[in-house]
């Protein structure tokens, strides 16, 4: 009977380490199974931060470019066909009408504001400055050099306060003053766009294309003397500096 009760006893805990070796060997199966499939499929790493923007890198916006587009006095300066110091008269009215031509003889440049008008320097839409290319002072004489890329200044203020606006060329036109809708995209708020909304700050240096119409055969001029054609060079502005 004892020997009946030691061999049931010895079964028992043979029985039992079988047991818990197959319960050991299946946990170092799956153990061996998850980390064989961890090693095939990593873990995904956290996402790279963004990078900062100019705004959230320093904390503030740009500095705004444009004015507020108030008619004023300035003074133009193209260093690209050696002109400084052109004195620009606004005037009420429309590109080399009466009042603007009777400006531009005496030697400076003109610039019409108002509905039939552009905008003063630095204001969101057509600054526009006329001037004579053959007559008077022939301030625009060189004007027709002027090549894409190529900078135009414009100062207003005194002394105290006087601030820059530099455009930058970017193409050319040609106006024609027989006809309407020539005139109209001269002169519309963005430059050869009638009707389209302005959202950039521009300037159009216009002058005489007198030269090139009469080497055509085309001696036409109106009431004051202007000829058919006009050359438009188009800006737009790229920066604005406080002297």
């Amino acid at each position: 009977m004892i020997r009946g009760l030691v061999g049931a006893l010895v079964a028992g805990v043979s029985l039992t380490g079988c047991s818990v070796g197959s319960e050991d060997a299946g946990r170092r199966a799956t153990d061996d199974r998850g980390s064989a499939g961890a090693s095939k499929t990593p873990a995904p790493s956290d996402p790279p931060p963004p990078s900062p923007t100019p705004s959230s890198a320093t904390g503030s916006e740009p500095p705004q470019l444009a004015s507020s587009g108030r008619a004023r006095f300035s003074s133009l300066g193209i260093p690209a066909i050696g002109l400084t110091g052109l004195r620009v008269v606004p005037y009420r009215g429309s590109p080399d009408d009466a009042p603007g031509t009777e400006i531009q003889n005496g030697g400076v440049a003109a610039s019409p504001f108002g509905p039939d008008g552009g905008v003063g320097p630095g204001g969101v839409g057509n600054f526009i400055v006329t001037a004579h290319r053959t007559s008077s002072t022939r301030a625009f004489a060189r004007l027709p050099e002027l090549r894409r890329g190529d900078r135009v200044h414009v100062e207003v203020g005194g002394r105290k306060a006087r601030v820059r606006y530099t455009y930058e060329i970017v193409r050319t036109r040609s106006t024609s003053f027989r006809s309407a809708r020539s005139l109209e995209r001269q002169s519309a708020a963005v430059p050869g766009h009638p009707g389209r909304t302005p959202t950039r700050a521009m300037v159009t240096l216009s002058t005489c294309a007198t030269p090139e119409d009469h080497a055509q055969g085309n001696f036409w001029a109106d009431e004051f003397d202007n000829p058919e054609h006009r050359i438009d060079k188009i800006g737009v502005l790229i920066a604005r500096r406080t002297l």
